[in-house]
């Protein structure tokens, strides 16, 4: 039996996630990760594990049932226009995510994306960046819509929202950093829709600047 990555060893790994399988690096691959080749691929993600999670009610991480309660991971521009192209997981799993996780936990890091199966694309634009700060984002909601081959999710209004940055609890500047440097690519997105795209984009932005910490 493979042990757990030395990195990630001293976190307490949630009782859900105990039951996943581990990856030749150490690291728990998560119910939504395909399989190609044999391997786990961890750019991307299972289309049939969407529809699971989501007519099944079942946390994107661990694959267990949800309850009242449910956490998107998303980047701070999720925040302005509200929208997260994976489904919920539980708050444990989630924070655990935010605490382990590479790419989530490196703002250096970079995605890599060559050789990467064109089937296992997220749905819709999405920012090619670290953003540097992830936000775990609460809520007892949420609705689906269309886009493109796939689905994303309006995520519902927050109970509670938690900035993290290297596996810790982002500072404001590194929360402000991160929009800033994130706001341009939608903005251009909007500009190209007209003026009244470019409006909202204003008030989106407004609401969410409600949510970072004083």
């Amino acid at each position: 039996m493979r042990e757990l990555n030395q990195r990630i060893r001293h976190l307490e790994l949630p009782d859900r996630m105990k039951r996943l399988p581990l990856n030749s690096q150490g690291y728990p691959v998560p119910f939504f990760v395909p399989y190609v080749n044999g391997e786990p691929e961890f750019r991307g993600f299972d289309g049939e594990k969407v529809v699971i999670c989501v007519r099944h009610k079942r946390c994107w991480l661990c694959g267990q049932p949800l309850g009242k309660f449910m956490v998107f991971v998303i980047g701070p521009m999720c925040a302005v226009n509200r929208v997260s192209a994976e489904p919920p997981s539980h708050r444990k799993c989630a924070l655990y995510a935010v605490q382990s996780c590479p790419f989530l936990t490196q703002p250096k890091m970079r995605r890599n994306e060559k050789d990467m199966p064109e089937h296992l694309a997220p749905a819709g634009i999405m920012l090619r960046r670290n953003p540097g700060v992830t936000m775990l984002w609460t809520t007892q909601s949420y609705t689906i819509f269309k886009a493109g081959n796939g689905a994303l999710f309006n995520v519902g209004e927050p109970v509670q929202v938690e900035f993290f940055a290297e596996g810790r609890t982002a500072t404001r500047d590194e929360i402000m950093a991160s929009i800033s440097t994130g706001m341009p690519s939608l903005r251009q997105m909007a500009e190209r829709d007209g003026a009244e795209a470019v409006a909202e984009l204003q008030v989106q932005y407004d609401r969410a600047m409600g949510l970072v910490p004083a």
